[in-house]
């Protein structure tokens, strides 16, 4: 670990739902692999500066299936399983990536917009008719990401209030206990059982039926991996995009001109979504890492066996990377974000996600031009103690 350092916990607390924590402007300058503690009691290395994340992201001896080693430190008391994606690297994470890359290209999602839009403008129209004030989150924000990963995987949007409560608990780090992370990811995989065999019996149009279908012909998919896989898409599939949509609406009516910042063109749509990609992080740092091998990262010597984190969303506020980095600029350009990450691990759904935020953006000022805070921007709250970050509530109304 490096020497002459105070020992911090992971992830740093935040001033406010607006901020970052401010501990990254001072770690990129004066400590940028600090030492620190996770949730789990295990000690790491958190990495603050744009190249230095990017490296964690993308090499080889930074491995996400060594973090499943008993041996291996880890970053909760409840980890991830062995057997998905996120704890696996190639070879074996190409060969069941390719098995589902399919569903989310650039162009198998254009094909999905026109759904997509359709889903938008249902959600809203009962936002409207439901009337203001309300909480964009509970009126918008979850129910839209849910409505589809739900519909491409092919489980059923009736049950999304409980795999939001089992969700919860597999994205805590310390928003809940041991034995309640523990009992939702049980419940969530046993439902997932269930439905798998329902597919079984009655085969759809959706990837859940086509990843049975792969399992039960083909064979290179085991039982464990199916439901994993399963699990990993409908959880990362709508917790990310509900945080950022929510986030990314709080950004815009924080700032002049609200929704109506959104453009109607789709180059400069696609722009802003960028922007406020870089300035709202999904998290505070990428999935963790586990280095195979001593590896040399900031000037720092990590040994083998050291749990490593790279914080993206100090990342994508280096100025080293990104001039004036904790301004919102909807017309910035250039300079590439890690919203995403990097490297093989690079996120499977970002097309879907793109698609998501530009489709949601337009609809919503077509519909609600006029929205608007309901309550003052230092009330809203960030909800604390998950891998995602989420607003707890994003009250709001409209003319």
């Amino acid at each position: 670990m490096p020497q002459n350092t105070t020992v911090r916990s992971y992830p740093p607390p935040r001033r406010s739902a607006t901020d970052i924590p401010g501990e990254y402007v001072r770690l990129r300058e004066a400590n940028p692999a600090a030492e620190v503690v996770m949730p789990s009691g295990d000690p790491a290395f958190l990495f603050s500066r744009y190249d230095d994340v990017r490296t964690v992201l993308s090499d080889s001896r930074c491995s996400r299936a060594a973090t499943v080693l008993p041996e291996s430190p880890k970053l909760t008391a409840v980890p991830f399983d062995g057997g998905g994606l996120f704890t696996m690297d190639p070879p074996e994470h190409t060969r069941l990536r390719s098995l589902v890359a399919g569903a989310f290209t650039a162009r198998r999602v254009e094909l999905l917009r026109p759904r997509i839009a359709e889903l938008a403008d249902g959600l809203l129209a009962r936002m409207a008719e439901q009337g203001g004030p309300v909480d964009f989150n509970d009126a918008f924000a979850f129910p839209y990401p849910v409505a589809v990963i739900c519909e491409l995987l092919g489980v059923p949007f009736a049950d999304r209030e409980r795999f939001r409560t089992w969700s919860e608990g597999i994205v805590s780090l310390t928003a809940h206990t041991p034995e309640e992370m523990l009992e939702r990811k049980l419940a969530l995989a046993g439902y997932l059982q269930d439905l798998a065999r329902e597919k079984r019996r009655r085969p759809a149009d959706d990837l859940l039926s086509a990843l049975v279908q792969v399992r039960d012909e083909d064979g290179p998919l085991t039982e464990h991996e199916l439901i994993t896989m399963a699990m990993t898409l409908l959880v990362a599939g709508h917790e990310t995009t509900v945080g950022v949509l929510g986030a990314s609406v709080f950004t815009l009516l924080r700032h002049n001109g609200g929704v109506k910042l959104v453009p109607e063109e789709p180059e400069p749509l696609a722009a802003l979504v960028e922007e406020l990609l870089r300035i709202n992080p999904i998290g505070d740092g990428g999935p963790l890492r586990v280095t195979t091998q001593e590896i040399e990262v900031a000037g720092v010597t990590v040994p083998a066996g050291s749990a490593v984190i790279g914080a993206i969303c100090s990342a994508n506020r280096d100025g080293r990377r990104f001039d004036d980095p904790d301004c919102f600029d909807p017309a910035r350009r250039g300079g590439t974000h890690l919203a995403f990450g990097h490297g093989p691990h690079y996120c499977l759904g970002a097309p879907l996600a793109r698609a998501e935020l530009q489709i949601a953006l337009s609809a919503l000022v077509r519909r609600f031009p006029g929205l608007r805070l309901a309550v003052p921007a230092e009330e809203i709250r960030m909800r604390a103690g998950l891998l995602v970050n989420r607003l707890e509530a994003l009250p709001v109304e409209w003319d």
